[in-house]
C-alpha cells in the first residue's frame, strides 16, 4: 500500500494513499508493517524505494516478524484455496495481521486480499481457530469507515 504515495499511473489512487497517510501521521492508531514489506522496499531499485523509506519515516511503526505461528497460519490459508500458493506473501501479510490481533489489514490489492471471497475465507479459517476476525479495506474503506466513527 505504501507504494501508491507514489503511483504517478494512479493518480486517484495516490491522492487517497496521501490522505491516508496524514491520518497515520496524527499518531492515533497504532500501525504495524510486516518486515516482509520492509524487506521489499530495501531491496528494490526504483528511485521511489528512497522516497518511500522516508515517508516510513514520518509515521510510528511497529515492525511484525513472521514465527512459526504465522507461518502455520498463512499456509493454512494457502491449503484452504483463499490465496494461492504463487502469492504465498500475500497470505503471510494476512496471517500477521491476524496473529498480531490488528483490526484491519490496509491494502490496495484487489486481486487477493480486499475480496469478499477472502476475507470470509480469512476469517472462517479464524473464527474455527478461535482467532480474532481481521477487516481488509482499502485506504479509501478505511477513511470512510473512520469518518463514520
Amino acid at each position: 500500500m505504501p507504494s501508491f504515495l507514489f503511483a504517478d499511473d494512479s493518480p486517484e489512487k495516490r491522492e487517497v494513499t496521501l490522505q491516508f497517510w496524514d491520518i497515520l501521521k496524527l499518531g492515533l492508531y497504532d500501525i504495524l508493517i510486516s518486515d516482509i514489506l520492509l524487506t521489499e522496499i530495501s531491496r528494490s531499485e526504483t528511485p521511489s524505494s528512497q522516497e518511500l523509506e522516508d515517508k516510513l519515516s514520518e509515521i510510528v511503526l511497529e515492525v511484525v516478524s513472521v514465527n512459526e505461528d504465522v507461518f502455520s497460519l498463512a499456509q493454512k490459508y494457502v491449503d484452504e484455496g483463499i490465496i494461492p500458493q504463487t502469492y504465498r506473501d500475500d497470505a503471510l501479510h494476512i496471517a500477521l495481521a491476524t496473529y498480531n490481533e490488528a483490526d484491519a489489514l490496509i491494502s490496495w490489492n484487489f486481486k487477493h486480499m480486499v475480496k469478499l471471497k477472502t476475507i470470509r475465507g480469512v476469517n472462517g479459517i479464524n473464527r474455527m481457530l478461535g482467532l480474532k476476525e481481521l477487516e481488509i479495506l482499502t485506504p479509501q474503506s478505511w477513511i470512510q469507515e473512520d469518518n463514520n466513527e
